[in-house]
């Protein structure tokens, strides 16, 4: 009889040793689980508001056409900056350059003429700047006399202030280009040309129904693939 007990004593105590460790087992997994379950909603919240706040921080970039257009009239170019065409500018600058070179070069060349012109036709005989503009080489004599040199005096005068003048119109009209080509960037700015778009060119013969005569000729004709 003792040895009965002392065996059910050891097959109870086996039984609730393994239950005991079951349950350890089933409370370890379900704190597992819960730990991932509570980490999941958080890291994905933070990753939505990570893209939130990346969107809030970087907004769209987009010029103002009437900006534009002033800042580019107090400042060449600064129209071109704006609109990020910076390739532009050498060519901005260099029509600007040319049109000054232009413009005091036939300047130069007039107010020398006219001066001339003015000193020929004077009565002062000290005022003889005429001479100075003599080509090498040559002298009032060879080149047909006083009467012979003021008419080309006169005609060159009229001719540097012309070009000079036309200097004037040129520049003012370059300049307006380039207020007129930063509108038009900063207008266009945000439009997108879809890559589907393809130009497609391709030969043909034209036919003349009156003549009943034909030639080749090309046909170009926009298509969205």
């Amino acid at each position: 009889m003792k040895r009965f007990f002392l065996i059910t004593a050891e097959i109870w105590f086996i039984s609730l040793f393994g239950i005991v460790l079951n349950a350890q087992n089933v409370n370890e997994k379900r704190e597992i689980v819960l730990d991932s379950m509570n980490r999941l909603p958080e890291k994905s919240l933070q990753k939505e508001t990570q893209v939130s706040i990346d969107t809030v921080q970087k907004p769209v970039y987009m010029p103002n056409p009437s900006k534009i257009v002033w800042m580019g009239a107090v400042v060449p170019g600064w129209g071109q900056i704006l609109n990020k065409k910076y390739w532009k500018l050498p060519i901005v600058y260099g029509g600007l350059l040319g049109c000054y070179y232009a413009y005091s070069w036939n300047a130069s060349r007039y107010n020398s003429y006219h001066t001339a012109y003015l000193d020929i036709i004077d009565s002062d005989p000290t005022t003889n700047s005429f001479l100075d503009i003599l080509p090498a080489g040559y002298t009032l004599e060879s080149i047909g006399g006083t009467g012979r040199y003021t008419t080309i005096l006169k005609s060159g005068q009229d001719q540097f202030r012309r070009q000079r003048d036309l200097s004037v119109i040129v520049s003012v009209a370059f300049y307006a280009l380039t207020l007129v080509d930063a509108f038009v960037d900063a207008q266009l700015y945000g439009f997108d040309i879809s890559p589907d778009l393809s130009l497609e060119i391709k030969p043909i013969y034209l036919k003349d129904n009156i003549t009943t005569s034909g030639g080749l000729g090309m046909q170009c004709r926009f298509k969205l693939k």
